[in-house]
Order: structure tokens, then sequence, then C-alpha cells
């Protein structure tokens, strides 16, 4: 099943996809202006754009179901217009960044598992490291289908040794963390299909119980795996040093400074961080 998508507000997928690049993992070609995503049922979608920043549109190939369409527009945010989000921010000291990234969508992961274990391999890592890292886990776990990459599935991982991933420069802890959370998937004790409905709380709550799990990376699952709208960490280095640059300061901000922006931010607090991002990549 294959369509045609317009949307009705700008939307900067060029930028989207610069983004999505920065993850090895995900299929991302450039200058053709599309991404391969591979779904749960085991197809494979294309999503290109046509259109431009100001007139949208969108060739979408590969679909099995309206099902998986929907699912498609929640991932990219092609379900919602980003305007809104926009003008709030004009009136916040984040409107200049706001104007410059006009359009740039949290763009969902394509695997909730997937999500996890990124996050848990790119702990206290450089990125180069963290995404080498990332590669060698997913080209010896996982698999190529035409192309593209999938995560290994949790059973595969809850069944390989400490010393198989130490192998790959994986530091003990990190295996340990890895395992352990594939484990608990498997066994059905964990189930991050289940955290779609869930409150952020409720979702920090059950991650953080598992060991490697942390509440900067159960932040990072919320916004990135879930897409929730309203979160910010604040212990981000890389934010900090967006805000040193934006505010003009000579020293980064405190995490105090930053939360007592929150009440103007809020409740984007998660598009203020992405936009944070985009400024300094």
């Amino acid at each position: 099943m294959n369509i045609e998508l317009k949307l009705s507000f700008p939307y900067d997928f060029d930028r989207a996809l610069e983004r999505l690049s920065g993850t090895p993992v995900n299929a991302v070609d450039l200058q053709q202006r599309l991404t391969r995503v591979p779904m749960e049922a085991g197809n494979l979608v294309t999503v290109q754009a046509t259109g431009t920043l100001q007139e949208p549109t969108f060739l979408i190939e590969g679909l099995k179901d309206d099902e998986q369409l929907t699912h498609l527009k929640w991932i990219f945010h092609f379900e919602e217009s980003l305007e809104g989000i926009a003008a709030h921010f004009t009136q916040t000291d984040l409107a200049p960044i706001f104007l410059e990234h006009i359009g740039t969508p949290l763009v969902r992961s394509f695997s909730l598992y997937g999500e996890l274990m990124k996050s848990i391999i790119h702990q206290q890592l450089n990125m180069k490291f963290a995404n080498t890292l990332l590669m060698r886990f997913v080209e010896t776990f996982g698999f190529q289908q035409k192309g593209v990459w999938r995560y290994p599935d949790p059973q595969r991982i809850a069944a390989v040794t400490v010393e198989e991933l130490r192998e790959m420069q994986f530091s003990t802890r990190k295996a340990e963390y890895v395992i352990g959370l594939s484990q608990a998937i498997t066994s059905g004790a964990l189930n991050l299909e289940s955290m779609r409905t869930k409150s952020d709380e409720e979702v920090t709550t059950e991650l953080v119980a598992y060991r490697g799990v942390g509440p900067w990376t159960a932040q990072g699952f919320l916004m990135f795996g879930l897409g929730r709208p309203n979160l910010f960490p604040t212990a981000d280095i890389g934010l900090q040093n967006a805000l040193k640059v934006l505010w003009k300061l000579d020293l980064k901000p405190t995490q105090e400074e930053i939360r007592a922006r929150f009440p103007e931010w809020s409740p984007y607090l998660s598009y203020a961080a992405l936009y944070l991002w985009r400024s300094i990549e």
C-alpha cells in the first residue's frame, strides 16, 4: 500500500533526517530525502519527502494497512501541527531558535526496545565510540533486511553471555544491564509496549527499578521512545552549553537556573530540549 500525504503546516523533514542520521542503525538517505522504517510486522516502509518546508508532501511506500499509517504519522509527528508549539515559544527566551528551526519535529524511535538498548550502550561514552559499539551490537546480534538493519530480538540478547559482550568492548556492568533488561522483557516482567498508555511518572518508576536505568535514561526513553512532550534533562551537558550560548553567559547555567524557566517553557519542555540540541549540532 502506497500513499501520498500532504501536511497543512510547516514541517522540516530534512532536519528530521539529519538528526535520524546521527544514529547509524537508521537507514537514511539525505540526498534522496528519505528514510526506510523497519516495522514490527516485518515489512519495510519508505518515507520520502517530495515537497518543501512550507508545503510538505510525502510519498509513503510499503505499508501493510491503515494501522501502520497511523503509527508512522505518530512516529514522525505528521498527525498534529507544530505551529502551536512554535507560537508558544515566540513568547519566551527560546524564540530565536524556534524561528531558526521552524517545523522541526520530535521524531519518535522506530523501536522501543532499540531505543532502550541504544540508551544503555551510549551511557558515559563519546558519540563516536557509542555509535561504533551500537553497530557492533546490532551487526552481531541483529540482522539486515534489504540494506536496513534491525535491532536484535530481546530473546536473542537474553541468551548471550557477559563474556560475549565484553569481547565487543562492553564494560562488564553495561553488558549485565543489556542482558538483564532483555531477560526482563523476555520473561514479561518488563512490557515496553504497555508503557504507551502509562504516565511519565509510572514509566520512570518502572524503568529505574532495573539496574542500569537511571533518571536520565528513563527521560530519554520517554522523550524519544514514547514522544512525551514535557521533559527536559537538566543535567545534559549539551543543553547546558546550548543555553550558555543562547543566554550569552560566561559559565554554563546551573540546573536550578534552568528549572526556573520551566513555567515559561511548559508544557513543551521536550521541544525546548530538542531545539536547543539542534542549535549546537
